[in-house]
């Protein structure tokens, strides 16, 4: 056999061996970038990202998620209340816009959310939740009916619901009856407001108790809503307007 064509068949035989090793996947690190995105540069869209149920990841990979991902926070606790106002009639707008009621955030705000709730709970009390990550399409549908930048964010700046970093909630006994706020959820009027102050003791005080827990969980209040609380710094995070998906 020629030497010269012997060379080269060798050669050859390892440039295809040499790429069928790079080539191939760890499996562990395909899962992780094929569930989750993180947001970071761009609007996430319907198109660019993919929403699983995180209870099909083990807790090897389940703790490689990062901070900026969105999870269900179901996933994670049992120990929550829930009325997503939004998945039913029963909200300023009077009709449905969302087709299920889950608890979308970012896994960031659902670490302090945790930690908020475990130090309610030692109390006594658990948070229920109204809302959580809000698509941008909602927000818009809201401001065409309250365009009242106190109670409604503007779109085009958006809202930290929009973000995946805010919660609309409130506080339950052990038997999930609701404390006294003083008004309802969503009431757009000044008796909402942290600031107003004719009202009775009991509502006061369980204000301040949900405040207070929320703030030592770093969360911020919302001045004109006593059921609104921003993480800190969710600011910073992108607009997103994905929809979950229902079972």
């Amino acid at each position: 056999m020629n030497k010269s064509f012997l060379f080269l068949s060798l050669f050859l035989a390892f440039v295809l061996f040499s790429c069928s090793i790079h080539t191939k996947k760890n499996p562990k690190t395909e899962i992780i970038n094929t569930i989750i995105y993180p947001f970071e540069k761009k609007e996430a869209t319907e198109s660019n990202i993919e929403i699983v149920n995180s209870q099909e990841l083990t807790p090897k990979l389940f703790e490689s998620i990062a901070d900026t991902s969105f999870v269900n926070l179901k996933d994670y606790s049992s120990d929550f209340f829930y009325d997503m106002k939004y998945a039913t009639n029963d909200n300023f707008l009077k009709i449905k816009v969302y087709d299920c009621s889950e608890c979308y955030l970012r896994l960031r705000t659902i670490k302090a959310l945790l930690k908020a709730n475990e130090r309610f709970m030692n109390k006594g009390y658990h948070i229920k939740l109204f809302d959580c990550y809000r698509p941008l399409d909602v927000q818009k549908k809201m401001w065409s009916i309250i365009s009242n930048p106190d109670y409604v964010a503007n779109p085009k700046k958006g809202s930290i619901h929009n973000r995946g970093g805010a919660v609309d909630i409130t506080l339950v006994d052990s038997n999930g009856k609701e404390l006294d706020m003083g008004t309802p959820f969503d009431f757009f009027g000044i008796e909402s407001s942290h600031e107003f102050e004719n009202l009775s003791e009991e509502v006061k005080n369980n204000r301040k108790l949900l405040k207070n827990g929320m703030i030592r969980a770093n969360f911020r209040i919302f001045d004109s809503e006593w059921w609104h609380y921003n993480l800190k710094n969710a600011k910073k995070d992108n607009l997103s307007n994905f929809k979950w998906i229902c079972d």
